[in-house]
C-alpha cells in the first residue's frame, strides 16, 4: 500500500512539473507575442525600403485607383484593369472628357463629368454602358451596379437610377423652389435606398435638406418613396455616404452626422466639429477628419468610429492633398510626401519618398505598402 502511495505521489510530481513547465512556455510565448504587438503597434520608422519595381504595361497617362486586389487606371482614352504587379488584365476603349470614378465593392462606375456616358465594371471587365440624355455633374454606384446620377439643369436638375445595362430605374425631378439643389447623393450598398443632400434657401438664409428613398417593399407606400427627411438650418451638406449596409453619414460644414437603418433611417449620432474641415476619407469601420486649427498653426488629425466615437486624434505640421482610411491605418501624401498614422495615433512614418505617390495602400506583409506612380508601381517596406 505505501509503494501505490507513494507511485501516486510521484505521478502527480512529474505532472505537476510537466503542467508547469508548460505553463511557463506559454506564459513566455505570450509575453513574446504581447511584445511583438506592442512593437508592431508603436515602433515608428526613418525611411522606406523599395522591394520590388513593377512597370506598368499600360501606355496611356491615366491616374489609378485602388480597385479590389489591384488597380484601375482610367484615363479619356479608356480603362483599364491592373494586377498589384502592373499586369494589365483587361482593358476598355472609351472617349471621356472629363472621367470620374465611384467604387462599391467590386464593382466601379466611371462616368464622363460633363458628358454623358456611364461605364460599369466588375471584375471580369464591363458588365453595362448607360447613356444619360443630360450632362453628368454627379454619380454613385451600388454593388449590384445600380448607378444613381445627377444630371445637370440651370433650372430642373434631376436624380435618376438606372441598372447597369442603362435602363431607367427611378427618375425623381427636382426644382430649386420645392426640393432645393441636389449637391450630393449615395447610394446603400444593396442599391434599395437613395440618399440624396439638397440645398435650398430658408428665408436669409441657407438650409440644408436631406432625403432617404426606399425603391423596395418599406418605401412602395410612401410619397415619392421618400422613408426619412431632415432639414438642417444654417448648414451645408456637401458630402453623403453609405459607410455599410445600415450605416450612412452626412459630411457638414460643422458636424458628421451618423445615421442608422434602411427602412426607417433614423440620426444616430451628431458629432459638432469646433475647427474647420479640410479634408475626409472613410471605410466601413472609420471616418477620419483633417481639421485647421483655428488658434494656432497646423493641423489636426481625428479619427472616428462610424458610432461616432473618437478612436484617436494627433497633431499635423502640414496639410497634404490625399487622405484615406484602409486596414485601420491613415495614410496622407502629396507628391513626394508621405505620413502614415495606426488607429492609435501613431505616426508610423511621415518623410519624403523616392516617387511622387498618385495612390497609396496597405498589403500583406510586415509594414510593406504599394505605391502607385506615373512610371508604375512599387512595392515598399517601412524600415528603421
Amino acid at each position: 500500500m505505501e509503494e501505490m502511495n507513494t507511485m501516486e505521489t510521484q505521478v502527480k510530481v512529474r505532472r505537476y512539473r510537466l503542467l508547469r513547465r508548460i505553463g511557463i512556455v506559454v506564459l513566455i510565448v505570450l509575453l513574446a507575442m504581447l511584445g511583438a504587438g506592442y512593437a508592431f503597434r508603436y515602433t515608428t520608422y526613418d525611411y522606406v525600403h523599395i522591394v520590388k519595381n513593377y512597370e506598368s504595361e499600360s501606355t496611356d497617362n491615366g491616374k489609378y485607383i485602388q480597385y479590389i486586389d489591384g488597380v484601375l487606371e482610367y484615363s479619356r482614352d479608356g480603362i483599364a484593369m491592373l494586377t498589384k504587379e502592373g499586369k494589365e488584365l483587361w482593358n476598355q476603349a472609351c472617349q471621356m472628357k472629363s472621367p470620374i470614378v465611384e467604387i462599391c465593392n467590386e464593382t466601379a462606375a466611371v462616368a464622363d463629368q460633363g458628358g454623358t456616358s456611364i461605364y460599369v465594371f466588375q471584375k471580369n471587365g464591363l458588365k453595362g454602358e448607360i447613356g444619360t440624355t443630360r450632362p453628368i455633374e454627379k454619380i454613385t454606384v451600388s454593388a449590384q451596379g445600380i448607378v444613381a446620377a445627377v444630371l445637370q439643369d440651370e433650372e430642373n436638375p434631376m436624380v435618376m437610377c438606372y441598372d447597369a445595362k442603362g435602363n431607367v430605374l427611378v427618375e425623381h425631378k427636382t426644382s430649386l423652389k420645392n426640393t432645393g439643389y441636389p449637391v450630393d447623393l449615395a447610394i446603400s450598398p444593396d442599391g434599395n435606398v437613395l440618399l440624396v443632400s439638397y440645398l435650398c434657401t430658408k428665408g436669409n438664409g441657407l438650409a440644408s435638406k436631406v432625403s432617404y428613398y426606399h425603391f423596395g417593399k418599406a418605401g412602395e407606400d410612401k410619397p415619392d418613396h421618400q422613408v426619412a427627411q431632415k432639414e438642417y438650418s444654417d448648414t451645408i451638406v456637401p458630402t453623403t455616404v453609405f459607410l455599410d449596409k445600415d450605416t450612412s453619414m452626412l459630411v457638414s460644414d460643422h458636424a458628421l452626422i451618423f445615421y442608422e437603418g434602411l427602412n426607417e433611417p433614423k440620426e444616430a449620432a451628431v458629432v459638432e466639429l469646433d475647427k474647420e474641415i479640410r479634408s475626409v476619407a472613410y471605410n466601413e469601420k472609420y471616418v477620419a477628419l483633417v481639421l485647421k486649427n483655428a488658434e494656432t498653426d497646423g493641423y489636426e488629425l481625428r479619427l472616428y468610429r462610424t458610432d461616432g466615437k473618437q478612436k484617436m486624434t494627433a497633431d499635423l505640421d502640414r496639410e497634404y492633398s490625399n487622405l484615406k482610411v484602409a486596414d485601420g491605418q491613415v495614410l496622407l501624401f502629396e507628391e513626394n510626401q508621405c505620413a502614415i498614422f495606426n488607429d492609435a495615433g501613431v505616426c508610423k512614418f511621415q518623410g519624403t519618398m523616392e516617387m511622387y505617390v498618385t495612390d497609396i495602400f496597405p498589403v500583406t506583409g510586415f509594414h510593406k505598402y504599394m505605391v502607385i506612380n506615373a512610371d508604375g508601381f512599387q512595392e515598399i517596406q517601412l524600415a528603421k
